[in-house]
């Protein structure tokens, strides 16, 4: 990676003297061959790049990249970097969604033009836009393509970003349902097995493949409906009745309300309903369920 030796580039990581020569040193007059069985091609000088799986590798692309957040805010529009996915987005009026796309538009031709003398690449396959508003603004969102270079991207109505599925109305609908299903198809393939294992196995394999499902990403479930709720809340009845000798749904309320923090509920003084699940504390008070005679 040349560009540690431009005086923009270090004075935007802060990098001088010993530390810019160290960097200097690891990345320059590297030299890559590649082998198959007996065999070695002649070695090349690597002019871009670092190491595959070196441990610095994450760090450099993060200054790499450090430019282009400022490009983006030049813009007006907010961007979030995660590796090396980039979200840029922005906020308007409903009379002002024209304006606010041509706005996006230039924004991206800059980003794109600014990868190519970089290096870099901007990938329109998997790039995606969503128009987030209220249920009943729905049919003021507009369908109108952005333009990513010499492609168009189609607004759709769901996107996954980081694991969590979001919804252009906002209701987190279909990343409950993603959810519910993948539990659900989890534990049929745990029941399959059940009598094959201890019961302690079986409780941490449901801990560990269904229960942390639930506890990903779930600070996104904040004001969720009574009805979205209840559909996540069907999930850990299942886990119970599969790890316990816990029958009807109601016990498995009673035996989850004796586990702290693994029943949803309101927990919130304005009223907004959270998903936590505190996976450590499932099974920490013994197995065996309430009796029915409680």
């Amino acid at each position: 990676m040349e560009f540690f030796s431009t005086d923009s580039r270090c004075h935007t990581a802060c990098l001088s003297g010993s530390v810019h020569r160290w960097f200097t040193s690891y990345l320059h007059s590297r030299v890559q061959h590649i082998r198959c069985g007996s065999t070695k091609s002649a070695p090349k000088l690597v002019v871009y790049g670092v190491p595959q799986g070196s441990v610095l590798g994450p760090i450099l692309f993060l200054l790499y990249t450090a430019d282009l957040i400022q490009l983006i805010e030049r813009y007006d529009l907010s961007t979030h970097l995660y590796a090396d996915d980039t979200q840029v987005y922005g906020s308007c009026r409903p009379l002002s969604t024209v304006q606010l796309l041509d706005r996006m538009s230039e924004c991206l031709a800059d980003v794109a033009t600014w990868m190519r003398s970089n290096q870099l690449q901007l990938n329109t396959a998997k790039s995606e836009v969503i128009w987030c508003s209220s249920t009943r603004r729905q049919h003021q969102i507009p369908q109108t393509p952005l333009v990513v270079g010499s492609d168009a991207v189609v607004p759709v109505r769901v996107v996954l970003d980081l694991g969590i599925y979001l919804d252009s109305d906002l209701t987190i609908r279909t990343h409950v349902a993603k959810t519910v299903s993948g539990c659900f198809a989890m534990l049929r393939q745990l029941r399959s097995i059940r009598r094959s294992v201890s019961v302690p196995a079986l409780q941490s394999l449901v801990v560990a493949l269904v229960l942390t499902k639930l506890d990903y990403g779930s600070a996104t479930l904040a004001g969720l409906s009574a009805a979205q709720l209840e559909r996540l809340q069907t999930v850990l009845n299942a886990s119970v009745r599969l790890s316990t000798d816990v029958g009807s749904s109601t016990m498995c309320h009673r035996y989850l309300r004796n586990c702290t923090g693994c029943e949803f509920q309101n927990v919130s003084p304005f009223g907004w309903q959270f998903l936590h699940i505190d996976v450590s504390t499932i099974w920490r008070r013994g197995t065996s369920p309430p009796s029915s005679t409680e």
